[in-house]
């Protein structure tokens, strides 16, 4: 039961990695690459999208990890679980004190009602989320090496 476990705290961990380093180095580069009422228009609608499903996602890491540290206690690796779960709750605070104020104003601007600093406001996102991707990549990478 715990391999599963850990397995399955691997991948959903590992997947919400691929999609925030996508939204990164794939995604927002994409988008800032367009004119900018379409930067806007799908910056806005990934933030909507988005900001819906990746609390949840986040949580359930977080909760999925502190499962596998206790219920793998005393096991080889299990310290590499607990700082992972370290990790993944500093994400979980980046995101709240830093990141979701802005996406919170950002989801609603339209090319009509941006304010004069948005482009400002993104760079201050992007750079954020570049450090949380860097967080729950090293979160990932822990859970990795605890599997192995």
């Amino acid at each position: 039961m715990l391999n599963a476990l850990e397995v399955v705290t691997t991948v959903v961990v590992g997947l919400m990695v691929g999609v925030e380093f996508a939204v990164a180095f794939v995604l927002n580069p994409i988008l800032n690459g367009l004119p900018d009422d379409c930067a806007v228009r799908g910056r806005s609608h990934g933030g909507r999208m988005l900001g819906a499903v990746m609390p949840f996602w986040y949580i359930a890491s977080l909760v999925l990890t502190a499962v596998w540290a206790v219920a793998g206690w005393g096991d080889r690796g299990t310290g590499l679980v607990v700082v992972a779960a370290a990790l993944l709750i500093s994400s979980v605070i980046m995101s709240i004190a830093l990141l979701v104020p802005i996406n919170n104003r950002s989801k609603t601007w339209t090319p009509e009602t941006l304010p004069h600093d948005w482009k400002e406001q993104m760079g201050r996102w992007d750079r954020f989320h570049y450090a949380r991707v860097a967080v729950i990549v090293a979160a990932f990478a822990l859970l990795a090496t605890a599997l192995a």
